[in-house]
């Protein structure tokens, strides 16, 4: 397939890319400006010029391909809100332009999401009475399924991790760590995030492009369960740190507006994705990334 890819040149589209090429597939990348340009010539896919805010460069993109994946997104978590909703008009200008042509289309979530406090499994279907402004990718996707668009959802770990991650949650816990002089975790810190290797997260992408059920989510989980006292101990150990439990106040303090992400529970399975796909994560866990020294070169 030609598959029209946003995100290409992102930390987890880039592996995509390279995923797809390596399949046999061409790719499409969308580009907002030159360094991303030759970063894409470079993984040897065809530049498309343009961004998640430029809807005709969306439209075209679309059309041209024989699929897509959507893989951008704008890591700017201080206007979640905002990006949320660039994010929403984004699938449904996608999803729009590809009525009727029976296109695979793959869009990005996330399982925390889900089922906030439990076990989050492929089947379920967030509560949209919720306030996470994440919801509305989901809801999107919904739409289009029901104009018989053939679209389906990568749901990604909290921790997509691995070398090269420099804007994902884990390099935030570090700088924040240095910043504060310690290594925290919210109270007992049996908190549960999940993970996944962008390697790992890449592969899922490509086999989802290939296989997808129409309106079907996949778990872009290879770790089911990691809690965030261990994340901050190997953090703590990693940088010399004292690792510390924080409540009350004290959480606001330490970590400002990323203390929701921080206190959040969500386990989540990646077991029918598995099943359904035969995906076969391979690459290390997060804690091996840490201690292995991928986030401190």
């Amino acid at each position: 397939m030609k598959v029209f890819v946003t995100g290409a040149t992102g930390f987890v589209g880039s592996a995509v890319v390279k995923e797809l090429i390596h399949a046999g597939h061409e790719v499409l990348g969308l580009a907002r400006n030159e360094k991303a340009e030759q970063a894409l010539l470079a993984a040897g896919a065809e530049v498309h010029k343009g961004d998640l805010e430029d809807l005709e460069s969306l439209r075209q993109g679309a059309k041209a391909a024989d699929g897509i994946i959507h893989a951008g997104f704008i890591h700017d978590f201080t206007r979640f809100a905002a990006v949320c909703e660039i994010d929403r008009i984004a699938i449904e200008t996608i999803g729009d332009a590809i009525i009727g042509t029976d296109k695979p289309f793959i869009v990005t979530s996330g399982t925390l999401v889900v089922n906030p406090g439990r076990l989050a499994t492929e089947d379920m279907l967030p509560n949209y009475n919720g306030q996470n402004p994440r919801l509305a990718s989901e809801k999107a996707v919904d739409k289009l399924a029901e104009k018989d668009v053939r679209v389906a959802v990568v749901r990604l770990s909290p921790s997509v991790h691995g070398e090269g991650d420099h804007h994902g949650f884990v390099p935030m816990l570090i700088n924040i760590a240095r910043e504060k002089g310690s290594s925290a975790y919210v109270g007992n810190g049996e908190n549960q995030w999940t993970g996944v290797h962008r390697l790992d997260a890449a592969k899922l992408y490509r086999l989802a492009l290939e296989q997808a059920t129409p309106g079907a989510r996949y778990h872009g989980v290879a770790e089911e369960s990691i809690t965030l006292k261990s994340i901050a101990e190997a953090i703590g150990k990693q940088l010399n740190l004292p690792v510390v439990a924080k409540s009350g106040d004290e959480v606001t303090e330490h970590f400002g507006w990323f203390e929701h992400f921080v206190s959040v529970d969500g386990p989540a399975s990646g077991q029918l994705t598995r099943k359904r796909l035969n995906w076969k994560p391979t690459h290390p866990d997060l804690i091996q990334d840490l201690e292995n020294g991928v986030y401190f070169q």
